[in-house]
């Protein structure tokens, strides 16, 4: 072949254009004094939640990653949520809070979210979508046989709406690491008198429980025999057991109860 003829049946590559840098974000234009007025109703009123900085807690989201956020104009997406709470995810509402306050608290959160959306990196955690991975028929299947979650857990019980209540990582931390489940015990006395309660303390020499009515029942192990009920001892034997494939299956399969 000639060199012209190679030339003419060479593939015709055309250059991509570079893709569009993202828009810088806009910073919000608030009175000092009133972001500062923010900061602190946020965190006498939010901050046990969603961190002090609006950036998420142990049981609130992200704020400055948040749609809602996002969408906001002049509070009027966030100052309901915060008058009414939204009480089918577990937050309360805040009807003492006057209009003020709320343009207040408005105004702190847009500010942090611009400071986190200006920041290098800018990516502040893990987005739902990256653990969708999974299979959600064969997290099901995990679920009720091999992983024995259906033994204590029931997605029309007390998983009914996980879902929307823990989104994404912090419904990962809680499948693996549940913080705050609380343990129960059977006590039975030498008498053969039985209490059962919540867990208030256990070594290897006490064993106290309160029962339903608040009343605290202190033993001395010795004295009693027992057994425990602990939600937390069964997920962390989990942990030796699962592959990657069953976190991620389950998690799919989870991501759905909504």
């Amino acid at each position: 072949m000639t060199v012209l003829g190679a030339l003419i049946s060479a593939p015709i590559v055309f250059a991509q254009p570079p893709k569009a840098a993202a828009p810088a974000p806009k910073k919000p234009d608030y009175p000092s004094s009133l972001v500062e007025k923010g900061s602190t109703l946020f965190v006498a009123n939010c901050a046990f939640c969603h961190g002090r900085d609006a950036g998420g807690g142990e049981d609130g989201p992200d704020l400055t990653r948040s749609k809602l956020v996002s969408e906001d104009v002049g509070g009027d997406k966030i100052g309901p949520v915060v008058k009414n709470g939204r009480p089918q995810n577990g937050m309360p509402a805040f009807g003492s809070l006057s209009s003020d306050d709320i343009s207040a608290i408005d105004a702190f959160i847009h500010t942090e979210k611009y400071m986190a959306d200006s920041s290098n990196g800018k990516r502040r955690g893990v987005d739902p979508e990256d653990l969708q991975t999974g299979n959600v028929a064969a997290g099901k299947a995990y679920f009720e046989g091999t992983g024995g979650c259906a033994g204590c857990h029931s997605p029309t019980g007390d998983l009914k709406g996980i879902a929307t209540k823990l989104v994404g990582l912090r419904l990962e931390e809680r499948l693996l690491y549940p913080r705050g489940a609380k343990a129960k015990a059977t006590i039975t006395t030498r008498s053969g008198e039985t209490v059962t309660g919540e867990v208030a303390y256990h070594d290897e020499f006490t064993i106290s429980v309160r029962d339903a009515n608040g009343k605290y029942h202190g033993f001395r192990t010795a004295d009693v025999t027992y057994k425990l009920d602990n939600p937390a001892e069964a997920h962390a034997q989990l942990l030796a057991k699962y592959t990657d494939k069953d976190i991620h299956d389950l998690m799919a399969y989870l991501q759905t109860l909504k």
